[in-house]
């Protein structure tokens, strides 16, 4: 664990539901619609938040086709945007981070940009989705992409994140991590995150010359 507020980061990427977007609840109808339909027992669930779907089908369901099921989920989740809404914290940081912002998602591109404008938020020009990666978080691929995307080090990057796969597959590409507690507890995330708070209201990012640094509310 590092002090974040002695650090200036070159960009921030930004994890989706569950750190900029409350999907929660959409999230949640969603998958366990399809689970029912298909005989696996929800509960099962509550271990992969943060990670793609393919990979939850394939850790699931092994028994279905990996293509059509996700195809299905993908369907049932375009199709419900019903209580999504901003996070705490959100929006300001997004407006403040500016064009050194990268979103980073294991949704697809369109159900990120669906979410982010139900929202009532501008998604940033760097988005990196489950349609542009072939490993998923906790594989550091996704954090790896949005740092070359932006032309940083992703050792100068700070991750915000609200799952333990996302945390570690910032971890994994070398990056600093900011988690908070949204949707996991803390216990979770201490272990892979230099700060752990509440959400993004509880601190304040601000562009400096030479990067972004972060301030404690």
């Amino acid at each position: 664990m590092s002090d974040l507020t002695t650090r200036t980061f070159a960009a921030v990427l930004f994890d989706n539901d569950g750190t900029l977007t409350d999907s929660r609840a959409a999230v949640e109808r969603s998958w366990v619609a399809w689970a029912v339909d298909h005989g696996v027992d929800p509960a099962v669930l509550v271990a992969f938040h943060g990670v793609p779907t393919s990979s939850i089908v394939r850790a699931v369901a092994p028994q279905l086709d990996v293509t059509a099921a996700t195809a299905d989920i993908d369907s049932r989740e375009l199709a419900d945007l019903d209580g999504v809404a901003a996070l705490p914290g959100a929006a300001d940081a997004l407006a403040a981070v500016g064009g050194r912002a990268a979103l980073v998602t294991s949704a697809s591109r369109e159900l990120a940009l669906l979410r982010l404008g139900a929202a009532g938020l501008r998604p940033p020009a760097v988005l990196v989705a489950a349609d542009d990666i072939t490993r998923g978080k906790p594989d550091p691929e996704p954090y790896l992409l949005a740092a070359h995307r932006l032309g940083v080090e992703p050792s100068r990057c700070l991750v915000v994140e609200d799952a333990p796969a996302g945390l570690a597959s910032a971890r994994a590409a070398g990056a600093a991590t900011l988690a908070l507690t949204t949707t996991s507890r803390a216990a979770q995330l201490v272990p892979l995150a230099d700060l752990v708070v509440a959400d993004l209201s509880a601190v304040e990012l601000v562009a400096v010359a030479s990067g972004v640094r972060v301030r404690a509310v």
